[in-house]
């Protein structure tokens, strides 16, 4: 790749979504921001390994922060945690607090394969077959690993929904 213009033109269009990819990965704002900052650094290098005829531009730069974000979690004992703010009561607040901290907690204790298979799925809401392609495993293998990710999450949130029903 390597023109300029063209990762400036790359990086307006795709760094909210490395972004938020990569913080729901790692839980860490800093880490997501260093990913989405090496996502685009890797394009300007002269041996830049993507090649449009193997992948889209968007798989590949979401391939590149799914591997940064996996060295980061292997580097650090644990992720940072970072809380929004919103107007709320104080029970709502606390509330919505707990449970963005129990469903962070929940997700970050997915098995990793499972995790990113979610994330993709739920949070970028990228069609199962493009996920397919970024993680490169076939489809009823992304399927699977999502149909696990989910059920293992109602498991670890049942508290907060006593009265969902549940699958045998």
């Amino acid at each position: 790749m390597g023109d300029r213009l063209d990762v400036l033109r790359l990086f307006d269009e795709h760094h909210a979504l490395l972004f938020r990819f990569a913080y729901r990965l790692t839980g860490s704002t800093a880490d997501a921001e260093d990913i989405v900052q090496a996502c685009f650094v890797e394009l300007l290098k002269p041996d830049c390994s993507y090649d449009p005829k193997r992948a889209p531009i968007r798989a590949w730069l979401i391939g590149v922060a799914r591997n940064q974000s996996r060295k980061r979690l292997q580097q650090k004992a644990g992720p940072d945690r970072a809380n929004s703010e919103e107007v709320l009561s104080p029970e709502q607040q606390t509330f919505r607090s707990e449970l963005e901290a129990a469903v962070r907690r929940a997700v970050l204790a997915l098995p990793e394969s499972q995790r990113e298979v979610l994330i993709l799925a739920h949070y970028e809401e990228l069609p199962l077959s493009e996920i397919a392609d970024i993680v490169e495993i076939d489809l009823g293998a992304v399927k699977s690993r999502l149909q696990r990710a989910r059920g293992s999450l109602r498991e670890m949130l049942a508290e907060y929904a006593p009265n969902a029903e549940r699958e045998p």
